[in-house]
């Protein structure tokens, strides 16, 4: 789905730098329309988020500095409707939905090595949904 309103922002925080330049890449190929930040940690992330407060934010669980709950929470506190897309390996999966789960709302958890198919039909639900609060 190519978003028809250029406003729509998607940061994505991943600590592998290879991964996330080639979901940043794979996205700004696929959702041209879309505003795409990227942030190889959690704080790093949390700055470009205070900055340009995105709709979505499609975030690794493990970061080294900032963990996904915490910056999530500060998040929150800025831009309560902020979708979030969770990156989690196969194994963290049930774990990680339980403990974040309790912590704040998650929009949607995508596995890793990630399924492209799988992430492009959770952001298209994301932007719908944004899209609709938007009129």
């Amino acid at each position: 789905m190519e978003s028809p309103n250029p406003a729509v922002s998607v940061l994505v925080v991943e600590d592998e730098g290879i991964i996330l330049e080639f979901l940043v890449t794979t996205l700004a190929i696929k959702y041209r329309n879309i505003t795409i930040y990227k942030a190889i940690n959690g704080r790093t992330g949390l700055e470009l988020f205070k900055e340009h407060r995105p709709d979505m934010v499609i975030i690794d669980i493990s970061m080294p500095d900032i963990s996904d709950v915490q910056m999530a929470k500060k998040i929150l506190e800025i831009k309560p409707d902020t979708k979030f897309i969770v990156l989690t390996a196969h194994n963290e999966k049930l774990t990680v939905e339980d403990s974040i789960g309790n912590q704040f709302k998650t929009d949607h958890f995508i596995e890793k090595p990630v399924d492209f198919p799988d992430l492009f039909a959770a952001i298209d639900q994301c932007l719908g949904e944004i899209l609709q609060q938007a009129l």
